[in-house]
C-alpha cells in the first residue's frame, strides 16, 4: 500500500486539492455572478485569482512539495506558476464570454465544464514545467 501511495500520492493530492480550488472557483463565481449581479466577465477573473492563490500555495507545498520559499527557488517557481495558470485563465475567460455571454449559456453549468479542461491543462504545466524537480 505505502508503494502505491508513494507512486500516485502527488496524482491523488492534485486532485484534493484540484477539488478544493474547483470548489473556491465555482462558489466565488457563483456567488459573484448570482448573487451579487456581478457580470459574468468580472465575476470569472475574480474568482480566477483567488483560486489561483489557493492552488499555488497547495500544489506548492503538499503536492509537489517545493518547500523553500528562498527568492532563487519562489519567484522563478512563481513565475512560471503565474504564467501558465495566466493562460489557462484566459482560456477559461474565452470559454465563460463564448458560451454564456454570446451563447446564453448557463454560468455555473459552464463554469463547470470550463473547470474541468482546466484543471487538466493545469496538471500538465505543473507537472512538466513548474515543479518538475519535485
Amino acid at each position: 500500500m505505502r508503494e502505491l501511495w508513494e507512486r500516485y500520492r502527488g496524482v491523488v493530492l492534485y486532485v484534493v486539492f484540484g477539488v478544493v480550488t474547483t470548489a473556491v472557483n465555482q462558489i466565488v463565481y457563483t456567488v459573484c455572478y448570482q448573487f451579487l449581479a456581478v457580470p459574468n466577465v468580472p465575476a470569472t477573473v475574480l474568482a480566477w485569482v483567488l483560486s489561483v492563490a489557493v492552488a499555488y500555495l497547495t500544489n506548492k507545498l503538499w503536492v509537489f512539495r517545493s518547500r523553500s520559499f528562498r527568492p532563487a527557488v519562489l519567484w522563478p517557481e512563481l513565475g512560471k506558476f503565474a504564467a501558465a495558470r495566466g493562460l489557462t485563465g484566459l482560456l477559461d475567460l474565452a470559454v465563460m464570454f463564448v458560451c454564456v455571454d454570446v451563447l446564453g449559456g448557463p454560468g455555473p453549468a459552464v463554469k463547470l465544464a470550463s473547470n474541468a479542461l482546466v484543471i487538466v491543462l493545469n496538471y500538465v504545466f505543473s507537472k512538466r514545467l513548474i515543479f518538475k524537480k519535485y
